[in-house]
């Protein structure tokens, strides 16, 4: 039974999904999900039946939707896609296992307040990293890491552990999960294809060939629409990260991102860069890197945090 309950988050419906979620988060394609939890975690489950998808519909999302949580073994594992890094994946993914669990304990009919031990599925937080900033094929982020006091006791601690998945990372992982690593091609594939097309003929020419190779078992056939359209809007997202990069306003980070653009691109408009520091104080990064190319979205913020 899958957990798609409102648990009282606001939404925003007008999310679509990245092509990571798109391929794994499918219902059709349980199977690759199922292969990538064993790649990871080194176990041969064998029936796709076995995951319950818990992914909430009503988290808030800025255009696309990244994530798919499920619960297998009584473990609780969220997978996250990001192209670019992120220090606060820690806080991001602690506010949404309070969520899964406040789902997950309402279904269950649990009283907190009984004398008994409530027991939880393990909690189990990855992300999949495909951005253009170098990191190793493994690294961990630690919620502690933003303790304005600094504390080493462990008392308390979420760790959102990253995982490398660009084209030729992580070997282990993509032989044992073949549908990562054919996402992986793609995504190469279309970045080596835009050094000399338009990002509309770069992702042509990579669905192309992941169709004549036959990747994902057709999966790039059937969807080849939905796969080019979700491909474009990461693709643009992307190149203009990468244009910043080249341009020396920003150093990679979505912050470096967000405050190079509000200084160098969008010219004498000082609003814009009162709206970034706001939205990087609540940690809203994705939504700071937005309103800095997009426009409609950058004045219904300026209305809503009353910047004039």
């Amino acid at each position: 039974m899958d957990m798609n309950a409102n648990d009282g988050i606001a939404a925003n419906r007008e999310y679509k999904d990245r092509l990571f979620t798109f391929i794994f988060g499918k219902e059709e394609n349980r199977p690759y999900l199922l292969q990538l939890y064993n790649a990871l975690n080194g176990t041969s489950y064998t029936d796709p039946s076995e995951l319950e998808i818990t992914t909430l519909q009503d988290v808030i999302y800025i255009r696309q939707k990244n994530d798919i949580s499920f619960l297998l073994d009584s473990e609780l594992s969220l997978y996250e896609q990001q192209s670019s890094y992120n220090p606060n994946m820690p806080l991001r993914g602690l506010m949404y296992f309070s969520a899964l669990y406040r789902q997950f304990l309402s279904r269950q009919g649990t009283d907190l307040y009984s004398s008994s031990l409530v027991k939880i599925p393990s909690p189990r937080y990855v992300v999949f990293y495909n951005g253009l900033r170098e990191l190793p094929d493994v690294s961990k982020l630690r919620l502690s890491d933003a303790f304005e006091i600094p504390n080493e006791s462990g008392e308390f601690e979420w760790t959102a552990t990253v995982y490398n998945v660009n084209a030729g990372r992580n070997s282990a992982i993509m032989e044992s999960c073949v549908a990562l690593a054919q996402y992986a091609d793609f995504i190469q594939w279309v970045r080596e294809n835009s050094e000399t097309m338009p990002a509309k003929d770069a992702v042509d020419a990579a669905v192309r060939q992941a169709i004549a190779q036959n990747y994902l078992n057709g999966f790039f056939k059937k969807h080849r629409e939905e796969v080019v359209d979700v491909s474009l809007t990461e693709f643009n997202e992307e190149e203009f990260v990468r244009n910043r990069l080249k341009e020396g306003e920003a150093i990679g980070e979505a912050r470096g991102v967000a405050k190079g653009v509000a200084k160098g691109v969008v010219q004498g408009e000082a609003r814009l860069g009162k709206l970034v520091d706001l939205l990087l104080k609540q940690g809203l990064i994705d939504l700071a890197q937005l309103v800095a190319v997009d426009a409609q979205e950058r004045e219904k913020q300026y209305q809503r945090f009353g910047i004039n």
